[in-house]
């Protein structure tokens, strides 16, 4: 059973606009999903760095 089910009688443009729209949110998920597991990484990057920061001063 297609994704699509009237894939085969689409456009050639409404093909391509149901691609991109599919690209689109995946990359958005994935994007969404390295941020939420990367946040707090960079959370304590930018912790030490000030930390740092304030030590050389």
């Amino acid at each position: 059973m297609p994704l699509v089910p009237r894939w085969r009688y689409m456009t050639p443009e409404a093909k391509a606009l149901t691609r991109k729209v599919g690209i689109s949110a995946a990359v958005l998920v994935l994007g969404l999903v390295l941020l939420r597991s990367l946040l707090p990484w960079m959370i304590l990057a930018l912790i030490i760095w000030w930390v740092l920061s304030a030590i050389r001063r």
